[in-house]
């Protein structure tokens, strides 16, 4: 009786820190495309190679067949993420640094072994991307208006993203014999973004015109923006524009106003060919998500109408932002492990990630609500103004590339309780500069990491990881320069029941 009332307190400890780690997930950042670099502090340590031997819990985000590589009955693991990115821009001499550059996620795990069966619960942050340019940024100030008028005033507004995701996974392993395991993860996968994005006239003209992207737009809202590409002013009576805004944040640091939720799955397989050498190969599944959706957004365009004297009048429209089949992309892997000696383990992994089905394009979808306020026919005495219920379609040419990226680490155990450990990932960046976007430089290629482990005893172990990416540079068509390099590093703990 004992017994069974510790194993309940210990189910339920373990269930509320799930609940809290869920909750509290937070975002996380561009590294490898939108993945981290590595899963789990010994992991990434060793250049985020993790498909061929036991990374700890962390193996529900890499390979799950090596769960079965767990040696006690259970395994309760806590993990602590810092990312630190560093983006810069530059233009005609011109530069701002986003203000994001210090991101952290908590991670919660429970794993347990019956007999040749391990199954648990999970919860860790995916990846990202992000930036904060603020209000002030003098790279964000001005622009070209859709007729081609150099210096026009943007919003003034904040400049900044966020895309958040996390994975609660479910896995099952069986281990068939001694030297085969096969598992699975059941994930269920939620996203948030924040987006605060100003488009110049000219940039927005262009996607109207099928360059860099599409523009679809419903009667009333073609005939008064749409209308101005064709040089017809009499709708609104506009001689240009200067600026389109979109506009959807709840200011937290860990949701996103426009969310969702979906699933994915992964499978791996782990097979030890002999005392020394084991392989191992994973598959993560194309994530089936919802539409991420928010109420609260807003659209705004600053038009130059010649019947108000050449003033500049903001219309902004409140309503419903749809960010449509927005997916996680699927990733292969294949790896090795070889215990070159009792004291030497090194490590090797392989994995292309499908970027190129899944960001071929940015889209989203705006409703303006039935708010009185969506109503300027009646300020501006035009009929066709009145956008109650008008839609908007926005789609923005992506084109990323599939990213290859080899994993390789070592560890050397000093003694019984400590172990260093090294590693290095190189890949190259996914994004071509015709499309790279400075709210969402994911150009990483290359990290060089380092770590440490500690076993307290045969039940406590703590690693700690850090990793540096050296600056990526990439350049957009108009000439902005975009730097970005990383400070990253982990820290996880398992407890281990034997």
């Amino acid at each position: 009786m004992k017994r069974s009332m510790k194993a309940s307190q210990r189910l339920t400890l373990v269930g509320a820190a799930l609940a809290a780690a869920a909750v509290f997930g937070g975002p996380a950042y561009a590294t490898n495309g939108m993945n981290l670099e590595g899963y789990g502090a010994r992991a990434h340590a060793m250049g985020g190679a993790a498909a061929a031997y036991d990374v700890g819990n962390s193996a529900l985000m890499n390979n799950p067949a090596t769960l079965s590589y767990m040696p006690g009955k259970a395994r309760l693991g806590a993990g602590f993420r810092m990312l630190g990115p560093n983006v810069d821009l530059d233009y005609n001499g011109v530069k701002n640094e986003s203000g994001g550059d210090a991101y952290y996620m908590p991670s919660m795990s429970y794993i347990r072994k019956y007999n040749n069966l391990t199954y648990g619960l999970g919860v860790f942050a995916q990846g990202g991307m992000g930036t904060e340019y603020g209000a002030s940024s003098s790279l964000f100030q001005s622009g070209t208006s859709m007729f081609g008028v150099a210096g026009r005033a943007l919003s003034g507004q904040e400049i900044r993203s966020e895309l958040s995701v996390g994975r609660a996974m479910a896995p099952i392993v069986y281990q068939v014999n001694p030297n085969l395991s096969i598992g699975a993860t059941l994930d269920l996968v939620w996203m948030g973004l924040d987006l605060q994005m100003d488009v110049d006239g000219s940039t927005f003209a262009k996607m109207m015109a099928g360059n860099g992207g599409t523009v679809a737009m419903s009667s009333n809202l073609a005939t008064t923006i749409g209308g101005l590409t064709a040089g017809s002013y009499a709708a609104f009576g506009a001689t240009d524009i200067n600026y389109g805004r979109f506009d959807f944040t709840d200011g937290s640091d860990f949701t996103g106003e426009a969310d969702g939720v979906g699933a994915g799955f992964k499978v791996g397989m782990s097979y030890k060919v002999n005392p020394k050498l084991t392989i191992g190969a994973a598959y993560h599944s194309k994530t089936a998500m919802q539409d991420l959706e928010t109420t609260k957004a807003s659209v705004s365009f600053a038009a130059v109408p010649a019947t108000m004297g050449g003033a500049v009048v903001p219309m902004t429209l409140s309503g419903k932002m749809e960010v449509q089949d927005f997916e996680w992309p699927q990733k292969l892997v294949v790896g090795a492990a070889y215990q070159a000696t009792d004291k030497l383990l090194l490590v090797g992994d392989l994995s292309v990630t499908d970027w190129s089905n899944t960001m071929k394009n940015f889209k989203m979808k705006f409703t303006a609500d039935d708010s009185t306020s969506n109503n300027y026919s009646t300020s501006m005495g035009i009929a066709t103004a009145d956008f109650r219920g008008e839609t908007m379609e926005v789609s923005m040419t992506q084109e990323w590339d599939d990213q290859t990226v080899l994993h390789l680490g070592a560890e050397y155990k000093i003694n019984d309780a400590w172990s260093v450990r090294g590693g290095a990932s190189f890949s190259d960046n996914p994004i071509p500069d015709t499309y790279v976007n400075a709210l969402f430089p994911a150009t990483i290629q290359h990290h060089y990491t380092a770590g440490v482990g500690y076993k307290f005893n045969d039940l406590h172990n703590i690693s700690f990881a850090a990793a540096y990416a050296p600056k990526s540079k990439a350049t957009q068509p108009s000439g902005m320069e975009i730097s970005h390099s990383q400070f990253n590093w982990s820290l996880s703990y398992s407890y281990l029941f034997k």
